[in-house]
């Protein structure tokens, strides 16, 4: 529980300073020419093949995914803490990020939006959080359990993610890296305090074998 709490504590901290002191301040002041810049060169493919990965970021496909991947993770290690693992950063990133949207408002960027725009505040971008506890977490479990480095390239899907809600208006840039930041550390705490010095098998256990 205090792992979540210092974690709320740094975003909370960090959209104060986005929203409030330092929101005039370059980078800050800058940052929306990327939205500007990415809403005049959209074309019909970008805006499907973006449309896609928005879809897979937000919460109805989070649920189902992290659902699929719950129960494929015990059928892949034989054991249940992996799984839980995962579940414990996915929870824990939802209820951050929640928290969070509660004490910071902040207005989506002033361009087309490609999406419905969720009651939510602006900051962070959950969908980007979501990907990046899933996604991060499902390739520590592979590498954990001898999957070669390639593994890592899951985290090109939270990428196309953030990428996406920057294409279709959806977020400031500060809120997709604020998005990212919460994944990573959500993913930091349940490991930490769900596998912590649980053994990693290096190879992938098989039935009858011990």
């Amino acid at each position: 529980m205090s792992g979540l709490v210092v974690i709320f504590a740094l975003l909370a901290f960090i959209g104060w300073l986005v929203t409030g002191s330092l929101a005039d301040d370059w980078p800050l002041r800058s940052e929306d020419g990327l939205d500007r810049f990415l809403a005049s060169h959209r074309t019909h493919v970008l805006n499907v093949a973006s449309g896609i990965f928005s879809t897979l970021g937000n919460t109805q496909s989070a649920i189902a995914l992290s659902a699929v991947v719950f129960f494929a993770i015990r059928v892949f290690t034989h054991r249940w803490i992996e799984s839980f693992f995962v579940a414990a950063a996915l929870v824990s990133e939802v209820s951050v990020f929640l928290l969070t949207t509660v004490v910071i408002e902040r207005a989506r960027p002033t361009v087309q939006h490609l999406d419905h725009a969720p009651p939510t505040s602006s900051f962070p971008s959950g969908h980007t959080a979501a990907a990046v506890a899933l996604y991060a977490a499902v390739a520590l479990v592979l590498w954990r359990h001898g999957a070669a480095w390639p593994v890592w390239l899951l985290l090109l899907m939270p990428c196309a993610v953030g990428f996406s809600r920057l294409y279709r208006g959806m977020h400031h840039p500060s809120d997709v890296l604020a998005g990212a930041l919460l994944g990573v550390l959500c993913v930091m705490l349940a490991q930490r305090v769900v596998l912590g010095d649980a053994p990693a098998s290096r190879t992938v256990t098989r039935p009858g074998r011990r």
